[in-house]
């Protein structure tokens, strides 16, 4: 029997809460380099195609091996990447193109991370998992719960280390410290008035206060 939410079926113009972790729990980031790479590849496949010029410039990439571009129908709202596990809040304009741009992100990645850790096999635990967002709630509240990820690292647990200190989410784009072209925060800030940006960290360093009724539905199995 497939796990939960392996099976795809996407909507054009729907949400997704993508998320995978390790095989076994594994750690599938070791250090900066990691982290670093896996964006990369997220910033080459969302990075439109005026923009890919620099882009494909900054990592190296020629333009007889642009890969294929994605940012007319997969939109990145959020993410969040940690040592074990990612997520990713997605919106598809279309009605298949998660499935490619996942594959795509994914084969690269462990391709690069087998090679430079000096291994083989998988490194996820099956396919990723999706989960269709249903209501304007869990729109924005998962958008909380996947900035606030890191609190359950040491590094927060046993420091003053903040939230918008981590560098490997999109928080710090929510908060305009910094803007990726291929990170879209608007449709999700543009709900917290005119001082969007205070009001959006305030939101999301408040306690966790979400209904366990769709995070309940998060499954590794």
């Amino acid at each position: 029997m497939p796990s939960k939410n392996a099976i795809k079926e996407y909507e054009a113009g729907a949400y997704y809460h993508i998320y995978n972790r390790g095989v076994e729990e594994r750690t599938i980031f070791q250090d900066d380099q990691d982290y670093k790479t896996f964006l990369s590849y997220l910033k080459i496949y969302l990075t439109a195609p005026n923009l890919q010029g620099l882009s494909l410039k900054e990592d190296s990439i020629s333009p007889s091996r642009q890969p294929k571009n994605y940012s007319d129908s997969v939109c990145l709202l959020a993410f969040c990447l940690m040592p074990n596990h990612f997520h990713l809040l997605i919106k598809q304009n279309d009605d298949h193109s998660i499935s490619y741009f996942m594959s795509s992100v994914l084969t690269k990645y462990v391709r690069y991370f087998n090679t430079r850790h000096k291994r083989i096999g998988h490194l996820f635990q099956g396919r990723y998992k999706a989960v269709k967002i249903e209501n304007e709630y869990q729109w924005i509240h998962l958008s909380k719960y996947i900035h606030r990820n890191p609190l359950d690292l040491s590094t927060f647990k046993d420091s003053p280390c903040k939230l918008e200190e981590y560098k490997y989410s999109s928080f710090q784009n929510y908060l305009g410290l910094i803007a990726q072209s291929w990170v879209h925060p608007d449709e999700i800030i543009a709900n917290f008035g005119d001082r969007r940006h205070n009001s959006y960290q305030n939101f999301v360093t408040e306690d966790l206060d979400i209904s366990p009724i769709y995070f309940s539905a998060i499954d590794y199995d």
